[in-house]
């Protein structure tokens, strides 16, 4: 494992070691104060971000390294060769992380960065979301448990899917027509037997333990926002949906009164919080793992 760009790209063994390095992080954070000491992490974001660059920023900092911040368009990504660019920051850190639109960006710096590279977003996968959302399934169903992803087949969708095939986790995916994750990613996980596909949201949901929705419009969509509120309207999460016990999962941030409802999230079923919060230990798990391998 030299770098992680997609949970497509890792083995099933991959998957779990990280979640269970990322368990071992949470319960004794004290074990790995310094275990990256010395070390640097480079992010650069093209997009806004919450959870990324402070799970991220704070995760370095406890294991005893130290994280800078690049903003695309004040830099000279902005202007220059992405891959100069990218070849001089590996020169510079230890690891870096980004966080763009494209995902042949993320390849592209990869391949020159002569450091590990993890996506923190791209508009293929969410890899990061996805072992932390597995992560928080293993802690409150187990990985014996269904989950219904009800929304986009977008790159949170992508993830999600790998990942769970990944591990164990059954997994129903309900999207409207044109709307469908990707082929290749179905492809390759319907041989396991775990995913089930339907344009039917109620079909999705059936007997599943947990269901997990996405923003409809996702950022550079903003354009499209009409048609897709309006395309999208019949997957909303709210009560006559959810089943009465599944939990509730949201990456965030969640558009209220679109996707989910109010009462849907703020319910007592929701672990939204939860999993916002396992991206701190997962990310600890995935820059350990690539820096001891290195």
């Amino acid at each position: 494992m030299n770098h992680l760009l997609a949970i497509k790209d890792l083995d099933n063994k991959e998957v779990n070691e990280i979640i269970s390095l990322a368990e071992k992080l949470k319960k004794s954070p004290e074990n790995y104060s310094g275990a990256l000491k010395g070390k640097s992490l480079v992010m650069i974001f093209q997009k806004t971000s919450t959870r990324t660059r402070i799970s991220f920023e704070i995760g370095m900092t406890q294991l005893g390294g130290h994280a800078a911040f690049l903003d695309w368009k004040d830099s000279n990504f902005a202007v220059g060769n992405i891959f100069d660019e990218v070849k001089c920051i590996g020169g510079y850190a230890d690891i870096i992380m980004v966080r763009v639109y494209s995902h042949s960006d993320v390849e592209k710096m990869a391949k020159v960065a002569g450091v590990p590279v993890i996506n923190g977003l791209s508009d293929f996968e969410h890899p990061c979301q996805a072992l932390a959302d597995v992560m928080t399934i293993k802690e409150k169903k187990g990985l014996k448990s269904k989950l219904a992803f009800i929304g986009d087949g977008n790159n949170v969708c992508n993830s999600l899917i790998a990942a769970c095939t990944k591990t164990g986790i059954r997994i129903a995916v309900a999207t409207p027509k044109g709307y469908e994750p990707n082929m290749g990613i179905m492809e390759s996980a319907k041989k396991t037997g775990l995913l089930s596909f339907t344009n039917n949201p109620k079909e999705a949901v059936e007997g599943a333990d947990i269901v997990y929705t996405d923003t409809w419009v996702s950022l550079g969509q903003e354009k499209e926002a009409e048609k897709r509120h309006n395309v999208f309207s019949p997957y909303q999460l709210n009560r006559g949906l959810v089943p009465e016990n599944a939990l509730i999962m949201h990456c965030l941030p969640a558009h209220r009164g679109f996707e989910i409802t109010d009462e849907v999230i703020d319910s007592q079923n929701s672990i939204v919080f939860e999993q916002a919060e396992n991206r701190l230990h997962v990310q600890k798990a995935i820059m350990l793992k690539l820096l001891e391998e290195k």
